[in-house]
């Protein structure tokens, strides 16, 4: 399963710095269209291992968590249960939310939604939340543009090393779905018994969507006129960059 073995690789090599950003944009939202901010229900979708989560937690928001991974959710609860706050975290699917209740906002970031490779998968997502938005309420959401799959990805490499860890990623061009890349995650974990490191793999997969297709997957569930902007919200969208930032209300 995807981050089977990779939790705790994703929570030690991210940039801890994103989830400030992601914080103000997510809680500048609250507080402009919501009265009692403080008092906003939050879904957390693809919440990783909880580290905004927490964030949106210690600011006296009402949070909850969800994830497909329960690696990524030990972690989050985790570090909830050290941060002292309480947060519920749920196992779930983002195409079939059943059974959560009703949010004020929902966030899905970290490109999460360039994991859906179909456009079956992705309005299915869409609809499910809208069934657990309340009316007037925000979904926020990130997403890589078609500019970083198709120029910055190809070819990409990355490594890291220290006394106990090795990690390396390369990047390719996809031929499983339009606009698609694959990542090919290779880690090796020293174990001391065996004074040898033990490999593990993983090989994730994403595809971009342009705006007129997110937009009209939008539109078909119930989500009309979307904000698009990038870096964080904090500038105007423009076309060639590697990520746009997504505001759209149910009406």
């Amino acid at each position: 399963m995807i981050y089977s073995k990779f939790a705790q690789f994703y929570d030690d090599l991210f940039d801890v710095s994103l989830y400030d950003r992601w914080l103000t944009y997510t809680t500048n939202v609250a507080k402009t269209h919501h009265q009692l901010a403080t008092a906003t229900k939050i879904l957390d979708l693809a919440c990783g291992t909880g580290r905004l989560a927490v964030k949106l937690a210690d600011a006296n928001y009402q949070v909850t968590g969800a994830d497909l991974s329960t690696d990524m959710l030990t972690m989050a609860d985790q570090r909830a249960t050290k941060a002292g706050v309480s947060i519920p975290f749920i196992q779930t699917d983002m195409r079939d939310l059943e059974g959560l209740d009703q949010y004020d906002i929902i966030t899905c970031f970290d490109d999460s939604l360039n994991y859906l490779v179909t456009s079956a998968d992705l309005r299915q997502t869409f609809n499910s939340v809208n069934q657990h938005l309340n009316s007037g309420g925000h979904f926020l959401f990130d997403v890589i543009t078609p500019y970083q799959i198709k120029v910055v990805y190809p070819g990409f490499m990355y490594n890291y090393r220290d006394e106990t860890a090795a990690f390396m990623w390369t990047s390719y061009e996809g031929d499983f779905a339009p606009v698609s890349v694959e990542h090919d995650l290779s880690f090796f974990l020293y174990n001391a018994q065996k004074d040898a490191y033990d490999a593990y793999s993983e090989l994730h997969r994403e595809r971009a969507y342009d705006r007129d297709e997110l937009t009209a997957a939008l539109a078909v569930n119930g989500f009309k006129r979307p904000i698009f902007t990038t870096d964080f919200g904090e500038q105007p969208y423009v076309e060639r960059v590697k990520r746009w930032f997504v505001d759209v209300v149910k009406e």
